[in-house]
């Protein structure tokens, strides 16, 4: 029998008390910004942005707060979670996680719209570039989803599958055996909750859920990987390597992500009830496929270029 690696990472990066300290999610979030800021001076510095050098932290901290937390946020609400809406105060519990890819692309392009008008920038060139910086933000978002035990993937018997006890959450029969398991261990070990909390120090826990859990695809490592570097290869080589007008990187962004998140839902347990055949995230992924398309054809019909490349 293959001795499956169980996860027991702890989402906390240090306890100050209990469970209060700083999070491995919410360092996800600062690196993302961090990383899209410096990719996106060095490409304004560089001429293939339009955005002055010096407005580039401003417009970053604008895309963060408006359009990855509160885009991203609502749209988990909105397509994931609608029942949170009866307790409006849980959507500010964003350090819980929770958050949406599409919802957070949705508030991008609003932002971005808001923001292009406002100064006077073309919003293609903007979002060309800021599109180039996003898929770093998705490889840190979704290597803390892997940290968390969350969103795990299928059922699988792959050498390198993993155990997740957060899957004790969502199967009932299972949590039920490892309460059984381990309350032996300790008493107090008698809920979902309390199992998954010991997990990170107790050994003697992981012992027992290695006969409970079942084998999974470690997805958000997948996802981590074609979301995260091969799409910032692809747009980092177009956008650096080629001369394509406004609009172009931001079609092919939206249609090599859908392409990707549809492939790799294929492994990733769904988070939600299915629209007929398809997962959530692969319903959305069709539109944003859509939408990219109509971006590149734009771009391709009324050409206009960043002004370093104009000439």
């Amino acid at each position: 029998m293959v001795a499956y690696y169980l996860h027991s990472l702890d989402p906390i990066i240090f306890r100050i008390y209990d469970n209060v300290g700083p999070r491995w999610y919410g360092l996800a979030y600062v690196a993302a910004f961090v990383s899209s800021y410096f990719l996106y001076l060095w490409l304004s510095k560089r001429g293939y942005a339009d955005l002055p050098p010096q407005r580039v932290g401003d417009f970053i901290t604008g895309c963060a707060l408006f359009g990855v937390i509160v885009g991203g946020r609502l749209g988990y609400v909105l397509f994931y979670k609608p029942e949170m809406l009866r307790e409006p105060l849980s959507i500010l519990r964003v350090w819980e996680g929770g958050m949406s890819s599409h919802g957070g692309m949705i508030g991008l392009l609003l932002f971005t719209l808001y923001y292009a008008r406002r100064h006077k920038i073309s919003w293609l060139n903007l979002g060309d570039n800021l599109v180039v910086t996003a898929p770093m933000g998705l490889f840190f978002g979704r290597c803390a989803n892997f940290i968390n035990g969350e969103l795990y993937g299928r059922i699988a018997n792959v050498p390198w599958a993993m155990q997740f006890p957060k899957e004790l959450f969502d199967h009932p029969q299972e949590a039920e055996r490892a309460v059984a398991a381990c309350a032996r261990i300790d008493p107090s070990l008698t809920t979902a909750d309390a199992i998954v909390g010991a997990v990170h120090s107790r050994p003697e826990v992981t012992n027992a859920l290695r006969s409970i859990l079942s084998p999974r695809h470690p997805s958000q490592l997948y996802e981590a990987f074609f979301e995260g570097i091969a799409l910032f290869a692809i747009l980092w080589f177009v956008r650096t390597a080629t001369r394509q007008p406004n609009g172009v990187l931001t079609g092919l962004f939206f249609i090599c992500y859908a392409i990707f998140r549809i492939m790799i839902e294929n492994f990733r347990e769904p988070d939600a009830e299915l629209i007929g055949p398809f997962t959530r995230g692969q319903f959305f992924s069709f539109f944003l496929v859509a939408i990219g398309i109509a971006f590149i054809v734009a771009a391709k019909r009324r050409p206009t270029f960043p002004r370093r490349m104009s000439s």
